[in-house]
């Protein structure tokens, strides 16, 4: 049986045992997990930009609960899902477990230390360091679980649901169950399995007689046939559910219902990837894993969401960037048809932060793969799993020998799924970067400055990752087609089902030509690229898909996308441009705010990707249009906005963006044609005077109109206005509220320029559990009551704490205030 371990908790900052002498240091305060010890704590403009500017830390927390009498004949375990990190477990202040990687899941058996009949005590300790390259929060930031079995059991995380057989008539499941029997005797029992349809319904069901010696773990195998199954794919997300039952002498002991899908999986460089005989092109995000104004939090809505606005923006697959993908959020790709790669670490033995997990990964790596295939191999979403992302090591032999045992092992514990690694070609043969020089040839002047102006390799492991890439992109287009690429990364390539390429997608064409079987996703890449990369993906079957950094906003790596001017401070010349200084927040690369907002770069993609026919129109923000730009990167789009609404700068010249699939596109400006112009690689830009009123774009596909939109200039009174994503939640800890708060005039146009704080009173059983924006440089902290909109938006997070009515007030100075109403039902 498992039950949630969520709530009661209480967290502190952690003090020595030689500073308690003295008394308790600090009060717990109270937690309900999922909880982000760090998104509440003040940023600090000298702490590191890589995490947004929030300090480390070390936390404790504490948890007092009742183990029964009758526990003493169980077997009772705690299922950590992922703390935050060089976790320590304590019983009654003994140590039960420890687990050094910030994202693995783990398990406690608590029986040796329990006291049966009275109260206990578990403490977990966990600490953020300068060790990650992004936000990672910190504590007890996904749920943790209490398991109370019968000696005879079923393993944790051992039942595995395989479909190896599959026509339009009939499916094969095959149902393995890994069982203990932790007894002194002999036992022989029947392990029982239902599988049910999505309504329910029994569709197939077996049991057969499984022997089990003392004090042995064995994996007993069932095959059932279910006819005319429903398949599993990214269109119709069909889900069958197992009930694997453990029974002796007519009592069951455990119990475990595990989720599935059906569905086939084919891979080959002349039709790709198919699913169910269908070829599919990955329309990819990256994303990282925390969730905005809520931090690491892993709230299974906050998930849900990120999923749900994701799909609807165009994507049809995720990469977990660049850890295992919560189990939230599996769920939901299961249920919403959305592809993952799942990915395992950031990196393996060479350092990317000083003090990051390639400290642990020699002694750890397999049990890490074992952790990560384990929890994430039932479900049918899971396509791919990425052993790493940028391994510098994997362009050296003995680099390319780990990469292979790396896979082999994944391999080996789950062959249905296909591997990868997201190869950075450029890092790979970082130690050769001196020979590039003279493997180029003739190059024009400005390519041999760029050339010549390549950090070293001592530079460019001070700087960081990023600094390397903004370094080398300089001369991108001639670096990455020397023939060293292909040797010095040809070994680890051939390691894998799928080779990852992270921004090289000019090497598309020259190494199918070099490696004819070789199968390629582009594994991390630039929205910029996206309009001449994806028509050539779509046409070439060797090339499976795209996925852009990145999907959703993130906190940390301040500033990498951004777009900087000639009036701002600047940052020290050693980061290129691309670190950003306090008070920056995210990284500016998502397609979508950390709100949810859809900036314009994602309405870009949707029209490159074919899934939206109307024109799409982005201004580029007429506070800035008179600034020199000084510098942007890699990841950077423009620095526009979706409005027609500049208040004070009526006569300024407007730059305007229209995306578009058409061949060409008309600018009409309050009634008045502003030209046609082309379209190139989806896009073209217009300038128009800015006045008020409305701005339509007309597409046009041989002289004929194809579609149309528009902007309109908000006008008249200001409106306050709040609505919730749903009316109704659940009384758990797994779920939020989403309200977004606009500031709008009477016909729903959002007032992009009339900013101002905004106060939110809540009535009822919840809490704020964040207020923000999608202002990059707030200073706002995110558990607060209050909150100044940006571009006319933001967004308060509600936590329910039990069943009941929520009222929600919003008020700003000026305006009406705003009312919203949320019932909380019983979990």
């Amino acid at each position: 049986m498992r039950s949630s371990f969520n709530t009661d908790w209480g967290v502190r900052p952690k003090a020595s045992p030689f500073a308690e002498l003295r008394g308790p240091n600090n009060t717990l305060e109270p937690a309900t997990l999922p909880h982000d010890a760090v998104i509440s704590t003040p940023r600090d403009p000298s702490g590191p930009h890589s995490t947004g500017y929030f300090p480390g830390g070390v936390w404790e927390y504490s948890k007092s609960f009742d183990a029964p009498a009758e526990w003493r004949d169980k077997r009772v375990a705690l299922q950590f899902e992922g703390v935050y990190r060089d976790a320590m477990v304590y019983v009654n202040d003994d140590i039960a477990a420890s687990e050094p990687n910030g994202y693995m899941e783990f398990t406690v058996d608590l029986d040796p230390f329990l006291r049966y009949g009275r109260e206990n005590n578990i403490k977990v300790h966990c600490r953020a360091n300068d060790d990650s390259r992004w936000y990672s929060g910190a504590g007890i930031y996904r749920p943790v679980h209490l398991w109370v079995k019968n000696p005879v059991h079923l393993v944790i995380d051992g039942v595995w649901v395989t479909t190896p057989e599959i026509d339009d008539h009939g499916a094969v499941i095959e149902v393995a169950a890994e069982m203990h029997n932790d007894t002194a005797h002999t036992v022989t029992v029947r392990l029982a399995c239902d599988i049910h349809n999505s309504a329910g319904e029994t569709v197939a069901a077996g049991d057969i007689p499984v022997t089990l010696r003392p004090h042995t773990t064995v994996v007993a195998r069932q095959k059932l046939a279910v006819s005319n199954p429903d398949r599993w794919s990214p269109d119709q997300p069909h889900l069958y559910s197992c009930t694997t039952s453990v029974v002796e002498d007519g009592v069951e002991l455990d119990q475990e219902v595990t989720v599935f899908g059906i569905r086939s999986l084919q891979l080959d460089p002349g039709h790709g990837l198919r699913i169910n005989g269908e070829t599919i092109k990955l329309r990819g995000a990256c994303v990282h894993h925390d969730n905005g104004p809520i931090g690491a939090a892993t709230i299974g809505r906050a998930e849900e969401r990120r999923v749900e606005i994701l799909k609807t923006a165009g994507f049809n697959a995720l990469r977990s960037a660049h850890n295992p993908m919560s189990r939230a959020m599996l769920d939901a790709c299961d249920r919403h048809g959305v592809i993952v790669m799942d990915e395992t670490w950031d990196m393996w033995t060479e350092n990317k932060k000083d003090l990051d997990y390639a400290l642990r990964f020699e002694d750890r790596w397999p049990t890490d793969v074992a952790t990560m295939v384990r929890k994430d191999r039932n479900h049918p979403s899971v396509v791919l799993y990425s052993t790493g992302n940028e391994i510098p090591e994997v362009g050296s032999p003995l680099g390319a020998a780990r990469a292979r045992e790396i896979a082999e092992l994944v391999r080996s514990l789950d062959p249905h799924r296909y591997v990868t690694t997201g190869v950075q070609p450029m890092l790979a043969i970082r130690r050769l970067i001196s020979q590039i020089p003279d493997l180029l040839g003739e190059l024009s002047s400005d390519e041999a400055t760029d050339a010549s102006t390549l950090p070293t390799v001592e530079e460019t492991d001070s700087q960081g990752v990023n600094t390397q890439m903004v370094a080398w992109a300089k001369a991108k287009d001639r670096l990455l087609t020397v023939p060293l690429i292909a040797e010095g990364t040809e070994e680890v390539c051939a390691s894998l089902d799928v080779v990852g390429y992270n921004y090289v997608s000019n090497r598309y064409l020259i190494d199918h030509e070099l490696f004819p079987n070789r199968v390629i996703v582009g594994s991390e890449t630039n929205v910029v690229d996206l309009g001449r990369d994806w028509p050539i993906i779509c046409a070439h079957p060797h090339l499976v898909g795209d996925f852009t950094w990145t999907g959703w906003e993130y906190l940390g790596e301040v500033g990498i996308g951004r777009v900087g001017y000639d009036d701002e401070d600047q940052v020290e010349p050693e980061y290129f441009g691309i670190v950003a200084p306090y008070p920056w927040l995210v990284s500016h690369t998502g397609d979508i705010h950390i709100t949810g907002v859809r900036r314009p770069a994602s309405y870009y993609r949707e029209i490159v990707f074919g899934l939206r026919q109307e024109p799409f129109i982005a201004v580029q923000r007429l506070e800035n249009a008179h600034k020199q730009v000084v510098y942007s990167s890699p990841w950077s789009w423009s620095d526009t906005a979706d409005s027609w609404t500049w208040d004070g700068y009526e006569g300024t010249a407007a730059d305007v963006e229209v995306y578009s699939g058409a061949e060409e596109v008309e600018l009409v400006l309050n009634g008045q044609s502003l030209g046609r112009q082309p379209i190139e690689e989806f896009r073209t830009k217009f300038t128009a005077p800015y006045e008020p009123g409305e701005l339509v774009a007309i597409a046009y596909a041989d002289g004929t109109e194809t579609a149309r939109s528009s902007l309109r200039t908000a006008s008249g009174p200001l409106q306050l206005v709040a609505e919730s994503d749903r009316a109704e939640i659940a009384a758990t800890d797994a779920d939020l509220a989403y309200v977004a708060v606009r500031l709008t005039d009477a016909d729903g146009v959002v007032h992009t320029g009339a900013n101002r704080p905004v106060e939110v009173s809540v009535q009822g059983p919840a809490v704020v559990q964040g207020f923000a924006s999608a202002d990059h440089q707030s200073t706002e902290p995110f558990g607060s009551t209050s909150c100044t909109t940006y571009d006319g938006q933001a967004l308060v997070v509600i936590r329910p704490t039990g069943p009941g009515v929520v009222d929600l007030t919003f008020t700003a100075d000026g305006l009406d205030p705003a009312t919203c109403r949320l019932t909380v039902s019983e979990g």
